[in-house]
């Protein structure tokens, strides 16, 4: 596998040219795809561009038998975010364990945000109650951010009620977990999001 090859496997969204590359398929073959609907994704706004975010082309390839294989070697990218230094410690033992994760902490919702724009993780833990900002409002920026879109959060919080996390879902969360949290199980979640 070539640098290039390398370094196209770690991106999170790909032109149809890139996609192509990756599945061994004409590009005429990707927009094809793209355009019927088997192959979903995002059009650049104010542009006719095609982009496929990781995780879409990812089932796409498993769903026409074409190998994951290089996809699967680039580490997979986690945010956690959290002001409380115990819990950041806590999750970055237990995840870098497992040395498919790269993993990046953050405190506070303006640092996540920045982060997030840096990093663009793959899943982020976000916690609901933050020092600046309430989750809530990190998951609409997220949402709102086309290439984050496909971003998966989980949601950590114990302070909320049933309301609260109606609205956290609405807002863009994939998942809320309430504190104090199983940590083996919260690991179980991430993996399944992320497709491991």
């Amino acid at each position: 596998m070539n640098s290039s090859i390398e370094e196209l496997a770690t991106k999170q969204v790909f032109t149809t040219g890139e996609a192509a590359e990756i599945c061994k398929v004409s590009q005429q073959t990707i927009i094809r795809c793209f355009d019927s609907g088997r192959l979903k994704g995002f059009r650049v706004p104010g542009s006719r561009f095609r982009r496929i975010p990781r995780e879409e082309l990812i089932r796409f390839m498993r769903q026409n038998e074409i190998p994951v294989d290089l996809l699967q070697k680039g580490k997979r990218k986690l945010l956690v975010v959290d002001d409380d230094e115990q819990i950041q410690e806590l999750f970055v033992d237990v995840l870098s364990r497992d040395d498919r994760f790269e993993i990046k902490t953050a405190g506070t919702g303006y640092d996540a945000g920045i982060l997030t724009e840096q990093f663009k993780p793959d899943l982020i833990v976000l916690d609901y109650m933050l020092p600046d900002i309430n989750g809530n409002v990190v998951c609409k920026r997220i949402r709102d951010t086309v290439e984050m879109r496909h971003t998966k959060i989980i949601i950590v919080s114990g302070v909320v009620n049933q309301d609260e996390i109606d609205d956290l879902l609405k807002a863009g969360a994939d998942e809320f977990v309430k504190k104090p949290f199983n940590v083996e199980k919260l690991q179980q979640r991430i993996y399944a999001l992320l497709e491991l």
